[in-house]
């Protein structure tokens, strides 16, 4: 029953990714910025060959291999981690953000982003749901790890 449970957040993750990036596939011009939040969010439609901040354009090959890698990693840390709900919770977030930019990499050989934010003057590089899904479960993660450090000091 858990297992069935962890499988469907999984998809849950995957499909709300997916289905974001086919309605802005399906309905945004490439390059269209779309006004949402004025001098602050944007729906813009890009398509980002590489990484985050755009670094390593264009090298396919081995964000194929980090993205399996790292599903194979955080599937057997969710399974074998007895420590929290909370790290399950990140692994979780992590192994469905990385499937739905491996399935982007697969299907199109880049990844569809199109959040784009403006913080405090700074054009923050656009990014997809998958994109917030990892960056919370790795955040997620860290403060995790920094407050079980905490604790078996004391």
């Amino acid at each position: 029953m858990l297992y069935a449970t962890y499988l469907l957040l999984i998809i849950a993750i995957v499909t709300l990714d997916q289905i974001s990036k086919y309605v802005i596939v399906t309905h945004i011009e490439l390059g269209s910025k779309f006004e949402i939040i004025r001098d602050f969010f944007n729906i813009t439609y890009v398509r980002n060959f590489g990484a985050g901040f755009s670094i390593l354009q264009n090298q396919t090959i081995i964000f194929y291999i980090i993205g399996i890698v790292a599903i194979i990693v955080f599937t057997y840390f969710l399974l074998k981690d007895r420590s929290s709900s909370l790290n399950k919770a990140a692994y979780l977030m992590i192994i469905g953000g990385t499937i739905g930019n491996l399935i982007d990499r697969l299907v199109h050989i880049y990844v569809v982003d199109f959040l784009d934010f403006n913080i405090f003057g700074y054009d923050f590089p656009v990014f997809n749901f998958a994109d917030c899904f990892l960056t919370i479960g790795c955040f997620i993660l860290i403060i995790s790890t920094i407050m079980e450090g905490k604790h078996a000091k004391n």
